[in-house]
This record gives C-alpha cells, sequence and structure tokens, in this order.
C-alpha cells in the first residue's frame, strides 16, 4: 500500500486512522503502544511519532510505503 504525504509529516496514529487500518484514534494509539507497529525495520511505540516520505510501515500484514 501506498500512501502519498500531503505535508511535511503525519503523526503516527493519524497515518493508521486516514488509511483506515482502525476504527479511531484511541484505537491506533493501543495499537502502536502494544508493539504492533514496525517503522523501517524497528519497532515504533511512539504515537505521535513523524512519519515522513520514504519511511516503511508495517501492521500486521499490511505494509505502507509514504511517498
Amino acid at each position: 500500500m501506498k500512501y502519498i504525504l500531503k505535508d511535511e509529516h503525519i503523526e503516527l496514529y493519524k497515518l493508521l486512522k486516514v488509511l483506515d487500518l482502525v476504527d479511531s484514534g484511541a484505537e491506533a494509539k493501543m495499537v502502536i503502544a502494544d508493539g504492533h507497529v514496525r517503522r523501517n525495520g524497528d519497532v515504533e511505540l511512539r504515537k505521535r511519532a513523524k512519519i515522513v516520505r520514504g519511511d516503511v510501515i508495517e501492521v500486521a500484514e499490511v505494509t505502507i510505503e509514504v511517498l
């Protein structure tokens, strides 16, 4: 899956919500806090991590390329 960034960055929990990978911001924050999200191969626990172009996010079996 590809996501085209409209600004300089997007916060991680917002990205999950925008792509409909979760039902709410609260659910996104729980998924992140539980260690189910990887950013560029490493577990990302910061809910408000700034995702920028070139990042690769993995959630469950979904891989997101940020362009």
